[in-house]
């Protein structure tokens, strides 16, 4: 799940939470709209600890070579 997508959800809590005053008689909103702001955040969370631990790599290619370089590595063949 995308960062807009879980700021979407969090907005649609609040919306619920605190600003929808209809009442229904099996399903309490404000409750839903807590749920729903609970997930929203949930899922930034996991996404921005998905984004910070994802590995990266350089590739370099020089005529008749391609070299691989992990982050913070010092390929001696450079």
């Amino acid at each position: 799940m995308s960062i807009a997508a879980s700021l979407i959800l969090m907005a649609i809590g609040a919306i619920l939470a605190f600003a929808v005053r209809d009442t229904m008689d099996s399903v309490d909103l404000t409750a839903v709209g807590y749920i729903v702001m609970a997930l929203g955040a949930a899922a930034l969370l996991i996404t921005l600890v998905m984004m910070t631990t994802r590995r990266r790599t350089d590739v370099i290619q020089a005529p008749g070579r391609t070299v691989i370089v992990e982050p913070n590595q010092i390929d001696p063949r450079l």
